[in-house]
């Protein structure tokens, strides 16, 4: 299985930062997705390329500033977890952690360099920590 994991610090409360990526249907304005939309606990995602992914959305848990969901119903995909954390540095910084396990393990190297863009565009959004 592939596991992939990414981070950033970012300039902004773990709070403030949270209140926009704790939102399941706000995905495309910092991963490099061209759309998301949301019904209940499914999400679609469609990619640049026009491919389009169903998620289950696992938790959304405001407490500990975790998100979690899973890639379904796609033949090529035979597990998939996907983790979004938010932690608290300090009062103005915290960290943004995105983690996938994903068989088959190759496509790991694909959604990690996906996390990456995204974590850089968190980074723009809120600043460097």
């Amino acid at each position: 299985m592939g596991s992939v994991r990414r981070h950033a610090i970012l300039a902004s409360s773990a709070d403030t930062v949270w209140a926009f990526i704790g939102r399941p249907e706000v995905l495309h304005e910092w991963f490099p997705t061209s759309s998301t939309r949301v019904e209940g606990d499914k999400r679609w995602v469609t990619l640049p390329s026009g491919i389009v992914f169903e998620e289950e959305i696992l938790l959304v848990d405001n407490d500990l500033r975790r998100f979690q969901y899973s890639i379904i119903n796609n033949p090529l995909i035979t597990h998939h977890v996907g983790t979004v954390d938010v932690i608290a540095l300090a009062d103005d910084r915290c960290v943004a952690i995105y983690g996938t396990d994903i068989e088959p393990e190759v496509l790991g190297l694909a959604i990690g360099a996906a996390a990456g863009d995204g974590l850089r565009a968190l980074q723009e959004r809120f600043g460097k920590g």
